[in-house]
């Protein structure tokens, strides 16, 4: 639509891309909370926990006030979660790169490394995502970032082979 000269969007596609930004942090909530309950069975679960069930909520505010982004408590705890977790996602992936390892979701330091990344990309494209209106790239990149771990979730859980090497506490989850 143009006025005064100037490419606007439509007024409907606004309200289309906070919808599809509302439901892909809810589905990152449901993503976050369902690894947060398969931690329960690992020897370190607390820690595991706490660091899906972060995200989770903050991911839940974010779809039910997704001007919650700047308010100063979710921004510090979100920075908060993310320094942390960028630290020992550094040490795991430091870890891997030691051992030489190449499959990386069939060593625990690599599916640590990549949920711990996951989280940190998401909180990454959620911050500040409530000060100026939703854009189309933050909603498609959320989108594909959404639809991956649960594909990849549904791809490991239906080729049991690929799991036959992960240790017993992450057979049993679900």
């Amino acid at each position: 639509m143009k006025q005064n000269g100037k490419m606007t969007e439509h007024p409907g596609s606004n309200q289309c891309l906070r919808i599809m930004w509302r439901s892909c942090n809810l589905c990152m909530c449901l993503f976050f909370s369902l690894a947060s309950y398969v931690q329960i069975n690992d020897p370190d679960a607390g820690l595991w926990m706490a660091a899906y069930t972060i995200p989770a909520g903050l991911c839940l505010l974010i779809s039910l006030n997704p001007h919650i982004t700047e308010a100063s408590l979710w921004r510090r705890l979100a920075d908060l979660h993310t320094l942390i977790s960028a630290a020992v996602a550094s040490m795991l992936g430091w870890v891997l790169y030691q051992k030489r390892i190449k499959d990386v979701f069939q060593q625990e330091e690599g599916r640590e490394f990549s949920g711990l990344a996951l989280t940190m990309v998401w909180l990454l494209l959620c911050r500040h995502s409530g000060r100026n209106p939703i854009g189309a790239l933050r909603v498609c990149t959320a989108t594909a970032i959404t639809v991956f771990p649960f594909v990849a979730w549904l791809y490991y859980y239906i080729n049991k082979d690929l799991r036959s090497a992960w240790p017993e506490h992450c057979k049993t989850a679900l």
